[in-house]
């Protein structure tokens, strides 16, 4: 994991748990992955070893307990195993929003359609601490319904047309303005609206000063520094500067620049996975597909577990007509984390295309059980003819 990301807590590490009715929340599959990635073990179905059992929130205790069997009800009875509802094992992991309930989980990708803005936007404010992953499974965040509303309030700043740096300058203001406060667009009443943030106060929307908190509008925009050429400098750019630089230049839609910049890493001979990563997206942004694939097998080679850069690189192979080297990415990124919803989206398209229907159907039911709510679900349900 990043250093500037959340540190997931284990707060399921030595639990052994069993489901012993249908949850409300959320499929198995995806209970499963929430459990894996906060160190716990779901099980097949309880044994002397279970030492939690989760009930659906719409069953009664009752009527659970009598469906156990005779031993496992004793060792409940005795204390040895709990037995609590869905609500109360997601909220021990904060997963649960009091208002809305247990929340869902979003991939980069699918919040990124869900608030109408670009992946790398996502992937900016997820650096930048603005969005906080529930959990990440082999690096990939998984974002809650919290952290969607908050992509929202972000989301219409951009699409007020507001830029990302001057985002990022007012988000500092703000929270120099609340200090106190963890996340101020997250935890305080706060109003987005024609490119303006607005403090709630009762009816009145200001600064608790009355005047006006931020107005993106009057933010003026700071000259880009440049980096100095590493000919004509007595200290070149460190491959770190170098990176930040390309981040920022790529965000602000920079791509050209940012493309020399990360070449600058390579040369360093300092680059890891995500640089590779990154530059491949960005050569791809630029129609240079070929390029771009290269990047993605690199970021793969440096890190096996990189499932998001095989899903990227599926998308590059299918826009290049190797379709079934496409499948093949897919299907990798699947074999480390079956929960994957994009891939498995990509895959049911792709091999639509190849003709394999009946596997087609199998993994665009797997996307519909990961991410019923995604923009990409009504796609899903007319390809199975629902």
């Amino acid at each position: 994991m990043e250093s500037n990301a959340p540190t997931t807590e284990l707060k399921l590490t030595g639990e052994r748990i069993a489901l012993v009715s249908k949850l409300v929340s959320m499929p198995r599959n995806e209970a499963s992955k929430v459990i894996s990635a906060h160190g716990g073990h779901l099980q097949a179905k309880p044994d002397e070893s279970t030492t939690l059992l989760v009930k659906g929130d719409d069953m009664a205790t009752t009527a659970v307990a009598e469906q156990l069997p005779e031993e496992v009800r004793q060792r409940v009875a005795a204390g040895r195993v709990t037995l609590v509802d869905e609500s109360q094992l997601w909220r021990r992991l904060g997963l649960v929003d009091e208002e809305v309930g247990v929340s869902r989980l979003y991939t980069p990708a699918l919040l990124a359609e869900m608030v109408e803005v670009e992946g790398r936007v996502i992937h900016r404010w997820h650096r930048r601490g603005y969005l906080e992953p529930a959990c990440e499974v082999r690096k990939l965040p998984y974002f809650d319904f919290a952290e969607v509303r908050v992509a929202r309030r972000l989301a219409e700043l951009v699409h007020a047309g507001v830029s990302l740096a001057s985002i990022d300058r007012q988000m500092a203001d703000l929270a120099r303005l609340a200090p106190d406060v963890d996340r101020p667009l997250a935890n305080l009443s706060i109003v987005v609206e024609g490119g303006k943030i607005y403090l709630r106060r009762g009816s009145d929307l200001a600064e608790p000063s009355g005047q006006l908190l931020i107005d993106f509008d009057a933010a003026e925009e700071e000259p880009v520094p440049e980096i100095a050429n590493p000919g004509q400098s007595e200290v070149p750019p460190s491959a770190e500067e170098l990176r930040a630089r390309a981040l920022d230049l790529a965000d602000e839609g920079e791509v050209a620049p940012a493309i020399e910049l990360y070449r600058g890493v390579m040369l360093a001979g300092e680059a890891d996975a995500e640089d590779h990563f990154m530059l491949g997206d960005l050569l791809y942004q630029r129609g240079d597909l070929s390029a771009a694939r290269e990047r993605y097998y690199m970021a793969i080679e440096q890190d096996e577990e990189y499932d998001e850069a095989r899903v990227n690189l599926g998308c590059v192979l299918l826009e290049l007509g190797d379709i079934a080297m496409a499948a093949d990415a897919f299907r990798g990124a699947l074999a480390g984390n079956p929960h994957l919803a994009d891939a498995h989206y990509h895959l049911a398209g792709t091999l639509d295309r190849l003709g394999d229907n009946d596997s087609a159907r199998e993994h665009w039911q797997a996307f519909l059980e990961l991410a019923p709510e995604s923009p990409w679900a009504e796609e899903a349900h007319e390809r199975l003819g629902e």
